[in-house]
């Protein structure tokens, strides 16, 4: 199988509950909720359309381009590692990664001695071996895969109250603030509602604040 790729690059993870770790990030192209581009903003079939802020455009970011095979893709992503030691971490992103991410690309990056995390909008059932599954389910959308590590869930969503999910099967939640113009609004209704709610925890977009990618 081939792959289209937005970018691969080298940071720390700024959210949830791997926050600060080391990883590459593998942005594959393209979504099944909309299109990325603005012109679609508001024809996406999942709400997120209306405020998302991915570039998963294209194939023409750092890193990014086509691979052929799993091969090829899993040498790039271990190319950008920088370290010698540690515990090697890719997360798969895009856009949607359950679109392309596939059983031959984990069992090559497994060979690279890699751990392999994803984040995904939920409307898709992974392959197997995946090591960390993080869900942020999106509205108007239905969802498909309803257990993993850790459920992460842009707050407000209109429709999506928080409790709605509390009965799946995750070992964590999260509570994120929907960015934009509301953002200091929309933080401060999760720190209240996690205050009141402590299964949740408050997850921030820290790579924002820092200025990394």
């Amino acid at each position: 199988m081939a792959y289209a790729v937005k970018e691969i690059f080298y940071t720390l993870q700024g959210e949830g509950a791997q926050t600060g770790r080391a990883a590459v990030f593998l942005r594959f192209s393209g979504c099944n909720l909309w299109s990325g581009r603005d012109a679609d903003r508001f024809h996406g079939a999942g709400g997120c359309s209306r405020w998302c802020d991915t570039d998963f455009v294209g194939t023409n970011g750092p890193g990014g381009g086509r691979f052929r095979d799993a091969v090829a893709l899993a040498a790039a992503v271990a190319a950008t590692w920088r370290e010698t030691y540690g515990r090697k971490l890719v997360v798969c992103t895009g856009g949607e990664p359950l679109l392309q991410l596939d059983e031959s690309l984990v069992e090559e990056l497994h060979r690279r001695s890699f751990e392999i995390a994803i984040e995904t909008n939920g409307t898709l059932l992974p392959p197997p071996g995946i090591d960390w599954i993080c869900v942020s389910p999106k509205a108007n959308s239905q969802l498909a895969l309803r257990e993993g590590h850790e459920l992460k869930l842009v707050y407000p969503q209109q429709g999506m109250p928080p409790e709605s999910f509390e009965s799946l099967s995750f070992t964590h939640f999260f509570l994120q603030p929907l960015d934009g113009p509301d953002r200091e609004r929309n933080t401060q209704a999760c720190v209240e509602f996690c205050l009141s709610n402590p299964r949740w925890r408050l997850s921030l977009q820290t790579h924002k604040l820092l200025g990394i990618p």
